[in-house]
């Protein structure tokens, strides 16, 4: 029992580790986001919009936040989800990318 008290703290604290994390470019930017999001964000899109093989514009979702970009939705294969993390790197300001793009295999 008390392995299990001890392993369920741990997992809380790695959790609340992680969220405190996260929190911080929100505490120096704010929620509108830091300086230069919004322009690395239409950049990181304009360069998607150079690569149809990533498929329609309106499936993919990216975000940034202090210069960290967020890559949301569904491609078809690993191969495309790569290429989409890859293509993000290339934009001007991106620090990282952090790749949630979901795969459906469909080809």
């Amino acid at each position: 029992m008390k392995t299990l008290k001890r392993a369920g703290a741990l997992a809380l604290a790695a959790c609340l580790a992680c969220a405190l994390a996260a929190c911080a470019p929100f505490e120096k930017c704010g929620f509108a986001g830091c300086p230069g999001d919004a322009q690395i964000t239409a950049d990181v899109r304009a360069l998607f919009d150079h690569h149809p093989e990533l498929g329609p514009s309106g499936l993919l979702s990216v975000q940034t936040l202090d210069g960290v970009v967020y890559l949301y939705g569904v491609v078809d294969t690993d191969l495309v989800r790569e290429e989409a993390e890859s293509i993000a790197l290339q934009g001007r300001g991106v620090k990282k990318v952090v790749n949630s793009l979901g795969v459906t295999n469909a080809r």
